[in-house]
């Protein structure tokens, strides 16, 4: 099952970062912007994660909860999270099924070599839980500022 624009989410639940446990479902009523990023730590991944926490203050404005996932496992995630001050949870998919949800695994090559890994993806999903919008093979220049003007534009709407 691939979710598609238009369509709610379905109520996957995950380990988060701060001990926790969450549910999509635990977002309803405010938007939320899912990102996925391929590797917890590494440049392209902080860079996206810095860009998200300085606009921050930006989407609580516009009523929108962020949330970043990937495959790696808690403690990874608790690591890049305090080192990187992010206001937000990161989520731990490591049984793929968000990832699986979203279609966001796909076939890379890296030095010539193919392996499967998170497409860097992001989803913008309404206060009723329906997936309003999606970024895949993102790009991080000038991405978060793209999906805030969406954020708001929704927020507006």
């Amino acid at each position: 099952m691939t979710l598609k624009t238009g369509e709610t989410l379905p109520d996957i639940e995950l380990p988060a970062t701060g001990d926790k446990t969450v549910k999509l479902s635990d977002y309803r009523g405010k938007a939320l912007v899912l990102y996925f990023y391929p590797k917890a730590s590494t440049p392209g991944c902080t860079q996206e994660g810095q860009d998200f926490r300085d606009a921050m203050d930006a989407f609580t404005a516009a009523g929108t909860v962020i949330l970043g996932a990937s495959r790696d496992g808690i403690k990874a995630q608790e690591n890049f999270k305090a080192k990187q001050s992010f206001p937000f949870d990161l989520l731990s998919d490591k049984e793929e099924v968000l990832c699986k949800a979203f279609d966001v695994i796909k076939l890379k090559k890296m030095y010539g070599k193919e392996s499967l890994g998170v497409e860097r993806s992001t989803f913008l999903i309404d206060a009723d839980g329906v997936l309003r919008k999606e970024w895949r093979g993102v790009k991080v220049k000038g991405h978060v500022e793209e999906v805030l003007a969406a954020a708001q534009a929704l927020g507006a709407s």
